[in-house]
């Protein structure tokens, strides 16, 4: 199973998108939220290069974009 973790800010409407599928498909995942302190803005930006969310790290590699997430997810669930 892939190391994963979720970047997220709770306003987000794409990162509501992608806890939505998570919720209604039983998915549960580390959640990081981007905003809630300044290291896990540093973070994001260390392993992706930018501050974007929502931001899947799968095995240390970030993907972007909730479609693309939640095709991820739904293939690997």
């Amino acid at each position: 199973m892939a190391e994963l973790k979720l970047y997220m800010t709770p306003t987000c409407p794409y990162c509501r998108k992608v806890l939505d599928f998570m919720k209604q498909n039983d998915i549960t995942i580390p959640l990081a939220d981007r905003d809630f302190s300044p290291e896990n803005r540093q973070a994001l930006i260390d392993i992706g290069g930018k501050p974007q969310v929502p931001c899947l790290i799968i095995d240390g590699t970030a993907l972007y974009e909730s479609d693309d997430i939640i095709g991820w997810l739904n293939e690997n669930k």
